[in-house]
């Protein structure tokens, strides 16, 4: 080990991997501890093992936190066509999936690679299986009690991630060290996270598991046009997983079926040109076969169009534009994507990430109350305040 590193980075996550090959480029002593017995699970296992590394519109506005405005200045420096430069000179194959949406060609494997690799070269020690016990200010620097003994360093960078995916080895660690040297933590939640039914709609949601339609969903103040998933739990699908973040216990969403045709209008229009057609068959032209059916059988309303009065199409549209469905809750932890909430910002430098008056202490990623909407923003943080942080260290 080091005999003295000048910077200890807790987490080989994205954002520890960045800041440990940045910091060690710029000429410091970087040791890269994490208690997993691989950097970048959660690289590993994101975007169904692809990896979806960025978003090229990545802005502020794709980002909740009780601070908006702290994520400006690293995102303005560290842009993604930045990390596009670094994957492509590494010869990663990679693929826009939807607009602004890139993932790796073949593996995630591939951004953890290089990301070691970047590591290695710029000289920094990677030690993991590594238990941090307790960190402590002393003088100007900081003393770390772990499984390899004690260490004295000039600066620690807390990246340990939230609580999403614990399976993957997330903990507290980060709040528990932020509230120890007198930081504030909003309050966290799963995000990005799939929703639990009851009773019906749990029967109904898991007898057409698998199935996926577009919808636009509203909830509070979010609003968004998405694929969504039916489950054996409930309902998924990046729709769901995006409003998600605006959906709070007792709230109920807003599912337009038809993702913005006016059911009434397209009702009535195939009445006046085909009259004969059955309301079964214009389910089943508009829905995959078995949600089709599934809504047939859940309101029994099958006939010939020209049977069908005004006000029965207006409880279709009814159904179809405003299916309003209250969630029993979410999958919470063990399947969220990241957590809502975290470290408070107004405490930490948005320049360097040190904390308020103890610049030797610095936490970037999402142990921060930073979350990115879902398609690839946050990686985008993750990278951008790792540079920030250590390129300033």
């Amino acid at each position: 080990m080091t005999s003295q590193p000048d910077v200890v980075v807790i987490g080989a996550g994205a954002a520890g991997l960045m800041c440990a090959l940045t910091a060690g480029y710029a000429g410091r002593r970087v040791l890269l501890l994490d208690h997993a017995n691989k950097a970048g699970k959660k690289i590993l296992m994101s975007g169904g093992g692809r990896c979806n590394f960025t978003n090229m519109a990545t802005g502020p506005g794709n980002f909740f936190s009780a601070n908006p405005h702290f994520c400006i200045s690293a995102l303005k420096r560290y842009r993604p066509e930045h990390f596009v430069e670094l994957v492509e000179r590494h010869g990663v194959d990679y693929v826009e999936k939807a607009p602004g949406q890139l993932f790796c060609a073949d593996s995630a494997k591939d951004i953890v690679r290089l990301l070691l690799t970047e590591c290695e070269w710029a000289g920094v020690e990677v030690s993991l299986k590594t238990r941090v016990d307790s960190i402590e200010r002393q003088g100007e620097g900081m003393r770390l009690e772990t499984s390899l003994g004690r260490i004295d360093t000039g600066a620690v960078v807390i990246a340990t991630g939230g609580l999403s995916i614990p399976s993957m080895g997330a903990t507290g660690f980060g709040y528990d060290i932020a509230r120890q040297f007198g930081l504030a933590v909003t309050d966290t939640r799963a995000a990005l996270v799939p929703f639990t039914l009851t009773s019906q709609w749990k029967e109904r949601a898991a007898a057409l598991s698998g199935v996926s339609c577009e919808v636009a969903v509203r909830c509070r103040d979010g609003a968004y046009r998405e694929p969504m998933l039916f489950t054996h739990r409930g309902l998924s699908g990046p729709a769901m997983l995006q409003i998600s973040s605006y959906w709070q216990t007792g709230d109920e969403l807003e599912i337009d079926l038809l993702a913005g045709d006016n059911a009434f209008e397209a009702l009535a229009r195939a009445r006046r040109e085909t009259p004969k057609r059955r309301l079964s068959t214009w389910l089943g032209e508009r829905f995959p076969k078995r949600f089709a059916q599934a809504l047939n059988d859940w309101y029994g309303e099958d006939a010939p169009l020209a049977e069908l009065s005004n006000a029965r199409l207006e409880g279709w549209q009814a159904r179809l534009n405003h299916w309003s469905i209250k969630p029993a809750g979410t999958e919470g932890w063990r399947t969220a994507e990241v957590t809502m909430g975290g470290v408070d910002t107004h405490g930490v430098s948005s320049k360097t990430f040190a904390v308020n008056g103890l610049p030797q202490l610095r936490f970037i990623g999402e142990v921060l109350d930073v979350t990115g909407e879902l398609g690839g923003y946050n990686f985008q943080w993750a990278w951008a305040s790792g540079v920030a942080c250590g390129q300033s260290l």
